[in-house]
Formats: C-alpha cells, sequence, structure tokens
C-alpha cells in the first residue's frame, strides 16, 4: 500500500528518540510505500527526516510570514467570503458548530480551484468577515469583547492554522494524496487538515495516532500565550472542532495510552474505532541495570518545574533521612523554570538535607540515571505519557509514582503509588523499599518484564499491519469520483505470497521488490483496474490476513 505519513513540526514527541517513532514504522513494514508530509515553521531550516525507506518528503511552511500569490478576484471572493465566515460562526456561534466541517472543506475546494485561499485569509476582505461575525448578537464572548488588535491578531493566527488547506498535495498522482491507499496522521491538530481534505475529495481513509493529545497541549499552551483572551478563546475553539471533526472523520483512532483514550472520547472519538497502540521504544533490549550503589540511594528525574513537584520529593526525603541517616537523593534534569534549581537547593537547606541532595543536571542517559540509584521516584502532579516511567521500569530498578495521569495504567501491579502531595505516603513507600532489598529486586524485575512487554517495537508495527488491512478493506479501491484515476496498491497482496520454492513470487506478479507495481503490473497478473472493485478483493492472502 501506499502510505502518506502526516506530522506537524520539526520534532513531535513520536519522532523523539534513537531512529524515531516514524523510523521505526517505516522500518518495520517494508511491505509498504511510505511518503512523508511534514508541516514546517516557515522562518527555520529545514531538518532532515532520520527516517530512512522513505518513498518521498514533503515539506509544507507554517507559523511564519504568509506565502505570496495574488487575492481572487471579486466574483470569487464573494465565496471565500460566504465559507470564511461560515467558518468562523462555527468557531464564536453555539448554534452553528455543525458548519465547521462544510466550510473547512468549502474553502479547501475553492483554494484548490485558484491558489488564492492564503491571500484571501490575509486580506482586509477576511478581517472584516470575521470581525462582523465575532460581533454578532449570540456570539461567544465568554473570553471578552473582541478589539480591533484582536482581529488583527486572531485573522493572522487562523491563516496559518488553515494554510495546509492550501498544499499542492491534494493531486491523484504518485506524490499527491488522493494516490495514498491511506494516510496517518501523527500528532493531530493541523497536520489531520490535509487528511481530511483528502478523505473529503479523494476518499482516502485515515488513521490518527497521538502520544501526547494536540487539543490538549494546546490548552495548557493557551494558558500563558502572550494573547488577549478573546483570541485565546477563538484559538482553542477552532482546535477543539478541528479535533472533533479529526475524530469523527478518521477510520481509526490509536492512542498510546487508556488515559489519552478517555480523552478521545470526551472530545467525540468513537469507542469502537478506537484501539490502543502502547509507543515501542527500542530500549526494550537494553541491559537491565547493573549492581545499586553502596548507600540507599533514591533517583529523582524530571524538569526543575512546579508541575513536577520536586518539592514533595525533598520534603519526603526529609522524613526518610530521619529514619535512614544514610539516604542519598540524585535529581536529574534540567530548569524548566527560571530560578527554581535555587528555590529546590534553598529548600533543601532549610529541612537539613542538602548534604544528602545532589542536583546532577542532565544526565549522559537515562540508563545511567537509574543506575545510580537502589530505587525511582516520580512525583509529578501530573503524568501524561508513559515514556519516562517505561524508561525506568527497563533498567530494573523498583519504581515509585504518585497516583496520577498515566502511572496506574504503566506500573500496574509492578511499582509502588502514592496519593500526589502527600509526603507522608511518598517518605513510607521510600523507606519500604529502601529497607527491603528482596522486594526491591521482585518488583524491579517484575516492571522490567511488563515494559518490555507492552512497549517493545515488534507488537506496535504488527498493530498497525493489522490496522492498516483492516481499515482500506473497508473503502472502495477506486472511489466513485468524477475523473479519478484508478490506481491500484504499490504491490498487490500476492508478492507477500512465497511461492513453490519458498520465494516470493513478486516477480512474476508485481515485478521487482524496490519499485511500484502501477497498473501494468496489475494487468500483467490478469487482474486489471476495473476488476478489482474492492480493496479487499486484491487476493486471497489479503483475505486470509483480515
Amino acid at each position: 500500500m501506499r502510505i502518506a505519513l502526516l506530522t506537524e513540526g520539526t520534532l513531535t514527541n513520536a519522532q523523539r528518540g534513537e531512529g524515531g517513532w516514524c523510523g521505526r514504522l517505516v522500518d518495520g513494514l517494508p511491505e509498504h510505500e511510505f511518503r512523508l508530509y511534514r508541516l514546517l515553521p516557515a522562518d527555520r531550516p529545514a531538518p532532515p527526516t532520520g527516517v530512512r525507506g522513505l518513498h518521498g518528503v514533503h515539506e509544507l511552511p507554517m507559523w511564519g510570514r504568509r506565502p505570496g500569490g495574488r487575492g481572487p478576484t471579486a466574483l470569487r471572493r464573494r465565496a471565500y467570503a460566504k465559507a470564511y465566515g461560515e467558518l468562523v460562526r462555527a468557531l464564536v456561534m453555539p448554534g452553528e458548530r455543525a458548519g465547521f466541517g462544510p466550510a473547512l472543506y468549502r474553502l479547501a475546494a475553492l483554494g484548490r480551484e485558484d491558489d488564492a485561499l492564503p491571500a484571501f485569509l490575509g486580506s482586509g476582505h477576511a478581517h472584516r468577515v470575521l470581525e462582523r461575525a465575532w460581533r454578532m448578537p449570540g456570539a461567544d464572548t465568554a473570553g471578552g469583547q473582541p478589539l480591533v488588535c484582536d482581529v488583527l491578531v486572531a485573522a493572522d493566527l487562523l491563516e496559518q492554522c488553515l494554510r495546509p488547506l492550501s498544499a499542492p498535495w491534494y493531486g491523484t498522482g504518485p506524490a499527491g494524496l488522493g494516490g495514498a491507499d491511506l494516510c496517518h496522521v501523527v500528532g493531530g491538530g493541523p497536520a489531520a487538515l490535509p487528511a481530511l481534505v483528502a478523505r473529503e475529495l479523494h476518499g482516502v481513509p485515515f488513521v490518527v495516532t497521538e502520544h501526547g493529545l494536540h487539543l490538549r497541549e494546546q490548552y495548557r499552551g493557551y494558558r500563558s500565550a502572550p494573547y488577549r483572551w478573546p483570541v485565546r478563546a477563538l484559538l482553542l475553539s477552532f482546535f477543539r472542532q478541528l479535533t472533533e471533526e479529526t475524530y469523527r472523520k478518521a477510520g481509526v483512532l490509536t492512542p498510546g495510552s487508556e488515559y489519552d483514550r478517555q480523552w478521545q472520547q470526551r472530545c467525540g472519538g468513537d469507542a469502537d474505532r478506537t484501539r490502543i497502540v502502547h509507543e515501542g521504544t527500542p530500549a526494550t533490549g537494553r541491559p537491565a541495570a547493573g549492581k545499586e550503589p553502596v548507600a540507599p540511594t533514591l533517583v529523582w528525574a524530571g524538569a526543575l518545574e512546579p508541575g513536577r513537584d520536586p518539592e514533595l520529593m525533598l520534603h519526603a526525603f526529609a522524613r526518610v533521612r530521619a529514619e535512614l541517616p544514610g539516604a542519598r537523593l540524585r535529581m536529574y534534569g534540567e530548569e524548566g523554570a527560571p530560578g527554581y534549581r535555587a528555590h529546590c537547593a534553598a529548600i533543601a537547606e532549610r529541612l537539613g538535607v542538602a548534604d544528602g541532595v545532589e542536583f546532577a543536571g542532565r544526565p549522559e542517559s537515562s540508563a545511567a540515571a537509574w543506575e545510580s540509584g537502589s530505587a525511582v521516584v516520580f512525583s509529578a502532579l501530573a503524568q501524561r505519557s508513559p515514556r519516562l516511567l517505561a524508561d525506568a521500569m527497563l533498567s530494573g530498578r523498583a519504581v515509585i509514582s504518585t497516583e496520577v495521569g498515566v502511572a496506574r495504567e504503566v506500573l500496574g501491579p509492578t511499582g509502588l503509588l502514592v496519593p500526589p502531595r502527600s509526603p507522608r505516603a511518598l517518605a513510607a513507600a521510600c523507606l519500604a523499599l529502601l529497607t527491603d532489598h528482596e522486594r526491591r529486586s521482585r518488583l524491579g524485575l517484575a516492571g522490567r518484564l511488563r515494559a518490555q512487554e507492552r512497549f517493545a517495537v515488534e507488537p506496535v508495527v504488527g498493530a498497525f499491519r493489522e490496522i492498516y488491512l483492516e481499515l482500506v478493506s473497508r473503502y472502495p479501491a477506486f472511489p466513485a469520483r468524477p475523473g479519478a484515476r484508478a490506481t491500484p496498491f504499490a504491490r498487490p497482496a500476492e508478492y507477500w505470497v512465497a511461492g513453490p520454492g519458498g520465494g516470493s513470487v513478486g516477480g512474476a506478479v508485481g515485478g521487482t521488490a524496490g519499485g511500484a507495481v502501477g497498473e501494468p503490473a496489475a494487468e500483467a497478473a490478469g487482474q486489471g483496474a476495473a476488476d478489482r472493485p474492492v480493496r479487499a478483493a486484491a487476493g486471497p492472502a489479503l483475505a486470509e490476513a483480515l
């Protein structure tokens, strides 16, 4: 199959780490042809993808200077203004939210016809449409009445958010989304806009994978954004409705945890189309940590900021030191808030434990950090991602965590959970492990085995192999669109069936292993485009796999 990977930014959550999540997916599914479509900041050079095996990389500048181009003619401008007005009213009028999707697709269709969408969104006509709708009777102004400056700022931000609608990616050729068998949105947000448009124009289904919910991060980010409250409210309404439209139209949602799945369902995700796929990591093959340090040592890791609550760790450690005078605490992490490291050092001094606390900064590697302690402690007020917890479990060290976010789901019975903001409970858990070597070892081994089972790369790759096949089996191979060109799979299913001699029959069916099959190859297999109306009918191997 031809699969389009859609991401936003230079380094998404799913691309971090050794090889990157996208890279591991591409390497693990060589039977498919992947193309990467990235939305990048317009004012920065495009970094290398770091993903090998791609059949093409396409980029669109965002979050910067508006691209040049002529605006629409006077007659076309009316159509643009009508569609844009419907979109804005869907954002500010509670009773018109159902018009968000149709207005979005209408703007995309207009932009494809004359490439004038960016110029219109940056014009005074669009500003007047926005101001008129924003100040209509009945508009939601809970964030405050918009001023002229708010209209100008919001119009500029909306233009940047809608920029993917005018991307040159919607053709049916080899490089277009219309020529893909399915789209895979990694991260959500504006990266889902091309997938929504491709589904509307060409009937291409799409999968959404979020290892950190985009809408949740937008809500957190806009709390400190340098805009007035009316602008924040309008942009959050846009992201909320974009998320709802994405979840409503997605073929399959693949959150990285049960915690994220609950968020998605609150935002309109369908439970029947949701499948949890944990974020795989190559660290599952890493050896366990070696011998413990001689002195009983607690390791704490995370950014030094209020959300990670290092103060709770320090107060709990003061209670631990009262029972175990030889205990030590290593705190790894960079300063997340200006002056916060000095603040934590002052707390340690005031509690009388400064001689036992080491602020170790950024470690050489996470494995080295876990190995330097007898047990690992997380005291955060929120634990949205399982990544750091799973990495600590893979070290073989026993883990203690506050019971927030994904902690219970990730640790299960292999770690100790305590209430947040409770120094007494956290100190009791730390003492229970530091004074019981056999229990530490048992929990550490159990945690390592649990993390290896849940976060290995192979189950993730296998899950997406099944999801891709299941999804495309529900959609026609050649959607009934006027003028649509029939394009079969990159390789037919028979390519991967072993022949009588034990080898692949791809040479007889689909040509060489490195190239796309195309229509001539399908005809060589005795099966023309007109004879293959449904993807699921590609062959017996695919039917058996489904």
